[in-house]
């Protein structure tokens, strides 16, 4: 069974169909690229997966469970974590205070059980930062962190509750390419080690060809080929519309 699948998925905007009967799947320890052109669909596509939109036809399905429409934070508790293309850390807030935040919101906890956050899940949290490299950074403000020791830290967040799928929308934009290829690798590692079903948009097609066990790609809201990096990089329909000739970046 699949950790996560989408069939058939549709949305509108007015008279425009930004989605068009996208269907996939991904399976426990594998990462799944979605790219495409602007204006492919591929955010609206991530935001019916992820629940922030709701799709006007399909279904999204979590280890065969029917998930569509769902809120965002009740996906996190079935085990749904998720990045952004802009990070959302606490700036005010220590290092480890990010992550104690993220399980307290993970579990649930009501407001009043905040005011003992430095005291709640120090352990789970030193051990998430080390595993993203970032325990030299545990006591200082995430407001002063290079941004590409925000990305880790965001992507500490989204480990928070052990979650079975991980989606990142544009997890290394605006990063250094360095930065890019140790973020990407780690989430490799992470994914192999956890098992977890990624999910990732993204515009740097050497982080794509690099990472991605499978691609989904789209074009006006409509898949036009899926899967391995090399069947991609030679299709030429794919390579028309937006690889280019040379199959590099778009």
């Amino acid at each position: 069974m699949s950790e996560l699948a989408a069939s058939g998925l549709c949305k509108r905007f007015g008279g425009v169909r930004a989605v068009n009967d996208v269907s996939f799947s991904i399976a426990a320890g594998e990462i799944l690229a979605l790219i495409g052109p602007n204006g492919a669909g591929k955010s609206t596509c991530f935001n019916l997966i992820s629940g922030q939109l709701r799709p006007d036809a399909g279904r999204v399905r979590l280890k065969g469970r029917d998930v569509t429409g769902m809120k965002t934070s009740r996906l996190a508790r079935l085990g749904v974590g998720r990045t952004f293309q802009i990070t959302a850390t606490f700036p005010s807030m220590t290092v480890r205070e990010n992550i104690q935040m993220a399980y307290s919101a993970q579990r649930g906890r009501s407001l009043n059980c905040w005011s003992r956050l430095p005291r709640l899940d120090v352990a789970e949290a030193d051990h998430l930062l080390d595993r993203v490299k970032l325990s030299d950074e545990s006591d200082r403000l995430a407001g002063v962190l290079s941004y590409g020791d925000l990305k880790r830290l965001e992507l500490a967040m989204s480990l928070a509750g052990t979650p079975s799928v991980l989606l990142m929308d544009e997890p290394t934009a605006g990063m250094a390419q360095a930065d890019r290829v140790a973020l990407m690798d780690l989430v490799r590692t992470l994914a192999i080690e956890r098992r977890l079903a990624v999910l990732f948009t993204e515009h740097d097609m050497d982080v794509v060809f690099r990472i991605a066990d499978r691609i989904v790609v789209l074009n006006r809201g409509v898949c036009i080929a899926e899967g391995d990096p090399v069947s991609i990089r030679t299709n030429e329909r794919v390579r028309e519309i937006y690889l280019g000739p040379a199959n590099g970046a778009h």
